[in-house]
């Protein structure tokens, strides 16, 4: 087997033995001008780091060129990307006078979550207001910057680990937006011991009851595991057992067992109980977990030090191992 992961002109190869590997970069070489750069070490901006324990994924670099950017070298570093007050309203302060700082600021944050998804939901919510940032809006933006001044070690941790499970946390913090009082809802979804995907994002619609934006939450991670699960069958990597997802609302998971339609649930929409069949043929699971090991919480609300802490080594965003060396 070989893989082959292209990006305009820049391309990540690896397959299942030395020989194959060579026989396809020679392929390659003959058709088009090539250079082999060995072994994966930069890609897009993103830095790899590898031993026989882990790969280390970080944008350190680019993380610096946006603190610089801002101009907040000296800045000083914040504990946690945003406190557990509620959100901030689009009209809560009056207008920022640089619209386009602001905007090419968040746009660059944006890319920063590849490789650091405990700052996902703050950059959405600072991203939401990019038509017309206000004081306020620029604040929030300027504690993730400070937060990652203290975190610029911090990146994703990638660990051996068996292909056998998809296990998924969902979550929604129901009429959390002050402007619109739509939920935000927040996943990831685990492929064995690495994240593999993550999501915040408000939701389209407005929720009439906590229980409805929990199950609109679980059937966004249904739709993702369920696309995960065919891109591993074409990669010849297919899930074998059922994907778990953990959900910390009772009502929600009482719904995607009961095939009954009552006049409670019609005016969610039909498309989303599509994972009711899947739960029915097994390939999903619903479950409860207890809100205090509900990871995805850090995908849709502000969290204290302590618990943002657990959840972001939870998605195993962690300093890099380099720089624990000799330490006891």
């Amino acid at each position: 087997m070989a893989y082959i992961l292209l990006y305009v002109d820049d391309i990540i190869l690896t397959a299942s033995s030395d020989a194959l590997r060579c026989t396809f970069v020679n392929h390659l070489s003959s058709e088009f001008a090539m250079k082999d750069l060995g072994p994966l070490n930069y890609f897009l901006g993103i830095a790899v780091t590898r031993n026989k324990n882990v790969m280390f994924l970080s944008q350190r670099k680019y993380a610096e060129e946006i603190i610089e950017r801002a101009g907040m070298s000296s800045c000083k570093p914040s504990a946690t990307p945003v406190d557990t007050k509620p959100k901030v309203s689009a009209t809560s302060s009056t207008t920022f006078d640089d619209h386009t700082l602001y905007r090419s600021l968040a746009g660059a944050l944006q890319y920063l979550t590849f490789t650091r998804p405990d700052i996902s939901y703050v950059v959405q919510q600072v991203c939401l207001h990019m038509h017309d940032p206000r004081v306020d809006h620029m604040s929030a933006l300027k504690r993730i910057i400070r937060y990652i001044k203290g975190t610029l070690d911090y990146g994703l941790h990638l660990y051996p680990s068996s292909f056998s499970t998809l296990v998924s946390y969902t979550n929604a913090d129901w009429g959390g937006c002050p402007d619109t009082r739509r939920s935000t809802s927040g996943y990831c979804v685990f492929l064995g011991d690495n994240l593999v995907s993550w999501s915040s994002k408000r939701q389209p619609t407005l929720s009439k009851s906590s229980s409805e934006a929990e199950y609109r939450g679980v059937a966004n991670v249904v739709s993702e595991s369920c696309w995960l699960r065919n891109l591993l069958l074409e990669l010849h990597c297919p899930i074998k057992k059922a994907t778990l997802v953990y959900c910390d609302n009772v009502s929600a998971i009482y719904l995607s067992g009961n095939p009954v339609q009552h006049q409670r649930t019609k005016h969610i929409e039909m498309d989303i109980h599509f994972f009711r069949k899947k739960v029915a043929r097994g390939e999903v699971r619903v479950l409860h977990v207890p809100s205090r090991h509900q990871i995805a919480d850090i995908f849709t609300k502000g969290l204290p030090r302590v618990l943002f802490n657990d959840f972001r080594d939870s998605l195993n965003v962690r300093c890099s191992p380099a720089s624990t060396v000799g330490v006891c």
